[in-house]
């Protein structure tokens, strides 16, 4: 890598939130946009070598078009890289480098915390008791929402990465077993459990897979129908993981007891998206908005390894690069 002082653009830095850049703008020369549309992309990239995306996508027409001539290093400050068309990337010189593990504790954490919600309803009666419900109860407390024990139920984990993990052992926390998913399309065996024995045994799927071809639309018809109707669903995953007419289907049919999702094909959504229409309607689905992975402690990780990426990078070493 050449001496000269590298530029840097930071392309949505609204993502990061409350987590100063300070220590990128000390040592480096930074142009930062807290937001970036497909408009702006390649506009932005003109005279920079480096740059940071959290969501931005760069597909072959950006990253062939003149103004990125001088990028070099495109660092993705997550861990999914599927916003970026890697092989153009390469064809073109471009590395790409991304940060795996950063939000492993906060995503497992907000997973157990959907996970108590549809068993437990705290936020219910909590919205219950602001609308004035409880002081006009004929007794002491409020039944409007049934809770469920987690001691002594089985909780399917789709994906046994870090996440998956991390889940499992905090599942195994509240006195719950934990069943491992064999791979789409592999028997079981060694620990795992093939996905339809999972989905048919499980009072909890959780879902913390990659999305591939082979896990696109993994939650559909036929496997809703292989569910208890007591089960519940979380996908803190990838929104397409789902077949979202056919999760609204099963909820509204009281196939199945109920889902929460953080992750929806769309983000943000549209006001007439289906997941958010049925969300305003459903009492059994919960949505939050792509929010699992952001506790500030994790945010801070995450930036801290951008920042090792790119100093790795600009002392000739490869970092976490996947391209």
């Amino acid at each position: 890598m050449s001496s000269a002082q590298p530029k840097i653009v930071f392309l949505d830095a609204a993502t990061y939130g409350d987590v100063a850049l300070d220590s990128f703008t000390r040592a480096w020369s930074c142009t930062i946009h807290q937001t970036t549309d497909a408009a702006q992309t390649i506009p932005r990239l003109a005279g920079h070598s480096i740059a940071v995306t959290n969501k931005v996508s760069f597909d072959k027409s950006i990253l062939s078009a003149p103004e990125a001539r001088d990028l070099r290093l495109i660092a993705v400050a997550a861990t999914g890289t599927d916003i970026i068309d890697r092989a153009a990337a390469s064809a073109r010189g471009i590395k790409v480098c991304n940060v795996p593990g950063y939000a492993t504790e906060s995503v497992a954490q907000f997973t157990m915390a959907l996970l108590l919600e549809l068993a437990a309803r705290a936020g219910s009666y909590r919205a219950a008791v602001k609308r004035g419900e409880w002081e006009k109860s004929a007794i002491f407390s409020l039944l409007n929402y049934p809770a469920v024990e987690l001691q002594g139920k089985k909780v399917g984990i789709v994906g046994y990465g870090n996440i998956g993990q991390a889940v499992a052992r905090m599942a195994r926390g509240f006195g719950l077993e934990v069943l491992i998913a064999a791979r789409p399309g592999a028997p079981g065996g060694e620990g795992r459990v093939s996905l339809d024995r999972l989905f048919s045994q499980a009072d909890v799927i959780s879902l913390h897979c990659p999305l591939t071809p082979d896990t696109r639309n993994l939650i559909n018809e036929k496997t809703l129908a292989l569910m208890k109707p007591a089960a519940f669903l979380i996908n803190t995953a990838r929104g397409a993981l789902i077949d979202e007419a056919a999760l609204v289907r099963a909820l509204r049919e009281n196939r199945i007891a109920g889902a929460a999702l953080d992750v929806i094909t769309q983000e943000p959504p549209p006001a007439d998206h289906p997941i958010i229409a049925a969300a305003r309607e459903l009492d059994n689905l919960i949505v939050t908005p792509h929010t699992a992975w952001s506790a500030r402690e994790a945010r801070a990780r995450l930036l801290r390894e951008v920042e090792e990426n790119i100093t790795a990078f600009l002392r000739g070493r490869d970092r976490n690069r996947v391209a």
